[in-house]
């Protein structure tokens, strides 16, 4: 009876802990765990039971794994899973390749995520140069950048975004968490010596069409070449009789 009372003593502080962590915490966690993308709150609480805070609650989660190898993060407006920033190295396998962005590509992608909705004749005026074809086709391959609509001018050319991907590669919570003119001449990516009057824009979150784009037709089938198609060469008319004459 003795050893029987010890035991019992023993469980009953266990059973007290988990009963004082909220059931929705333990749902949330099932959710997020098992979900092959993050999740924004409005789908979060929709499987969640009636009258549950789920904004508090996920506070209160990114606050318990904030100290954890994982961590509780918001990509893009929506909630998921990571490796704890510190223990990326863990993750890092040898025998993957980095592919590097070319300067051009760079250049790109950094006039897109301030300046949209951008068109290609626009991204042209800001660089000084044209702009090839590959660069933009590499973008739109890592799924960083998107065709937002047309720009309701001549020849309607496309408007150009960056998608929730582009947020995600860079862990960026809303566009507005790019670094502004300060932020960048502070890490030398900025010469200090620059124009009077140089300015760096904010980006918008709102994903809506300016009044200036029309959306894109459904389904259709986008044109994104950048540069005209080479024409043919004209070929050589062979001039018969040549291979057979002699002396």
């Amino acid at each position: 009876m003795a050893l029987a009372e010890v035991r019992v003593e023993e469980v009953e502080p266990m059973d007290n802990e988990s009963q004082a962590r909220p059931e929705e915490l333990r749902l949330l966690e099932a959710l997020l765990f098992a979900s092959s993308e993050p999740l924004d709150t409005a789908t979060l609480a929709k499987r969640m039971p009636d009258g549950v805070d789920v904004k508090a609650a996920l506070a209160q989660l990114q606050a318990e794994y904030a100290t954890r190898g994982v961590n509780l993060v918001r990509v893009a407006n929506k909630w998921t899973f990571r490796t704890a920033g510190d223990l990326a190295w863990l993750m890092t396998r040898e025998s993957t390749e980095t592919r590097r962005l070319s300067r051009a590509a760079i250049e790109v992608l950094a006039i897109i995520a301030y300046h949209q909705p951008v068109t290609r004749a626009e991204i042209e005026e800001i660089r000084g140069v044209v702009t090839s074809k590959g660069t933009l086709d590499v973008l739109l391959e890592t799924g960083w950048i998107k065709p937002r609509g047309r720009r309701k001018t001549p020849g309607r050319p496309l408007t150009f975004g960056t998608t929730e991907d582009f947020l995600s590669q860079f862990t960026l919570e809303h566009l507005s968490d790019l670094p502004g003119l300060e932020e960048l001449k502070g890490t030398g990516l900025l010469d200090s010596r620059l124009p009077t009057g140089f300015s760096v824009p904010t980006p918008s979150d709102d994903p809506a069409l300016r009044e200036d784009e029309d959306p894109l037709e459904p389904g259709e089938d986008l044109d994104l070449a950048l540069a005209p198609a080479p024409e043919p060469e004209p070929e050589t008319p062979e001039r018969g009789g040549e291979s057979s004459d002699e002396g």
